[in-house]
């Protein structure tokens, strides 16, 4: 199995080689040459079998020959056993054909854990291997930074820098990074949003010099072994809804698009998904987008559930690039135009094959808060703001047939916020409720790529 870049310009790598390089050269976002493909018999034959199994096809698939399959079911068993649901991804009913797919049963109860528990297991293989050491600069919006620390925290080959947007993420989110006593995690707190730290990310892996120092990595959704994983639980609860006899829908809240593009890729593998709602807060580039076919960059607006505080969402690049028939001199013309002036337009065939997959909606403060409410008393269940905003979407399209929401993170998660909205404090899980009693550590840096990037430097050859 061979990767390309979006842009064309870099040479096409195995799969190890796009896990561990993250972006491309060119600054394009790996994609397969050939999307690997399943019968309906394999799909139908994941009904009610262990995640792990599933996750080792599906993965196979993408890694071809490059990792024997033995090792790597191995890496999944190990990976998913950090779960604490023996389903890992479990549903639960919330009306007529309506399911939640929890995905926050991970170390940091969020569903970055889902890729980044078996990412790291595919790291440390692969360096290990190759007798490598890599420095990961990971830009988060809350999820991403926590998931990561709890998936690399003491590994041997990897180091990990963290930044976040200082003030721009919960207690709890922040406290997954920052009380990691590990010497190989250091966390940074940047004066900005998440789009300026997604934008320092971009400009370190564009620095020939500073990739080849550190050997520079990303675990970012812009590494497609995390898109690769998070297809997963799509094939999971489907099968499990009666796929691929029965169409499945699927309403994803979504910031920097990563889980919804998933949920393309799981379509493009085989899987009869019918219909997938991308739900956004009031930073709403991508409900605007595939309502009016113009991407455009608002200004960022804090809200109640900031993962998805983006208006940069870095994998539209890869549905992009697969809408314009996977040609890379128009994608690599619109992204560098969108980098320059923050805007362009979806050409009509390109905007025609997003609207048949997808819908976009957008959802605002107070009706999260008040989806919150309504879900706790019509079905018992106290979810976050991010899953109230993909169930608020629920309620504003007609779908037909089983819909499935995905849960992205645990209510605990924000516990001020869930319990303004409803009433009831939720408690953290067994395992993690001394968060917050650990000390925190990290640092304070302005938004500046070079600042960061001597910082990353600074911090590799230590």
């Amino acid at each position: 199995m061979r990767y390309v870049s979006t842009r064309g310009e870099a040479p096409s790598v195995g799969f190890t080689d796009a896990v561990l390089g993250g972006l491309a050269p060119d600054g394009g976002l790996y994609v397969p040459e050939i999307w690997p493909t399943f019968t309906r018999e394999e799909i139908a034959a994941f009904a009610g079998r262990p995640y792990a199994e599933v996750a080792a096809k599906v993965l196979g698939a993408f890694a071809g020959d490059e990792i024997p399959a033995a090792e790597l079911r191995a890496m999944c068993d190990e990976a998913y056993a950090t779960f604490s649901h023996a389903a890992v991804v479990p549903l639960v009913q919330i009306g007529p054909e309506q399911f939640i797919a929890e995905l926050f049963h991970g170390p940091s109860l969020a569903f970055k854990d889902v890729a980044m528990q078996i990412l790291a297991r595919l790291y440390d293989h692969i360096l290990g291997r190759q007798g490598r050491q890599q420095t990961i600069l990971c830009a988060t919006s809350g999820d991403t930074g926590g998931a990561a620390v709890e998936a690399f925290r003491g590994a041997k080959n990897v180091r990990v820098v963290a930044m976040f947007p200082e003030g721009r993420i919960s207690e709890v989110q922040r406290r997954f990074m920052t009380t990691a006593e590990e010497k190989n995690i250091a966390c940074v707190a940047v004066k900005g949003t998440f789009d300026d730290c997604q934008a320092i990310l971009k400009d370190a892996f564009q620095d020939k010099a500073l990739r080849q120092a550190v050997d520079l990595a990303a675990v970012n959704s812009i590494n497609f072994a995390r898109i690769a994983a998070q297809s997963v639980y799509y094939f999971t609860t489907a099968a499990a809804l009666g796929a691929p006899g029965r169409e499945v829908n699927f309403v994803v809240p979504s910031g920097n698009f990563g889980d919804a593009f998933a949920g393309y890729v799981a379509l493009r593998m085989g899987l009869p998904v019918k219909r997938i709602v991308v739900a956004t807060n009031s930073n709403d580039i991508l409900a605007r987008t595939f309502s009016t076919g113009r991407y455009a960059r608002g200004a960022v607006l804090a809200t109640l559930s900031p993962a998805m505080d983006i208006q940069s969402a870095s994998n539209f690049e890869r549905l992009y690039f697969e809408t314009v028939q996977r040609e890379p001199t128009e994608t690599a013309r619109a992204f560098e135009a969108f980098a320059r002036a923050g805007a362009i337009d979806i050409p009509p065939g390109a905007l025609a094959a997003m609207q048949s997959v997808f819908t976009g909606v957008a959802i605002g403060e107070d009706e999260t808060v008040r989806t919150i409410v309504s879900t706790l008393n019509e079905t018992g269940e106290l979810i976050d703001p991010h899953t109230a905003v993909a169930v608020a979407a629920l309620r504003h399209v007609d779908l037909d047939g089983p819909t499935v929401v995905l849960s992205t993170a645990h209510p605990a998660k924000f516990p001020e916020d869930v319990a303004k909205a409803s009433g009831v404090t939720p408690a953290l899980p067994r395992g993690t409720a001394s968060l917050a009693d650990r000390p925190e550590r990290f640092d304070r840096l302005p938004g500046d790529a070079e600042t960061i990037k001597a910082y990353v430097r600074a911090f590799a050859e230590a």
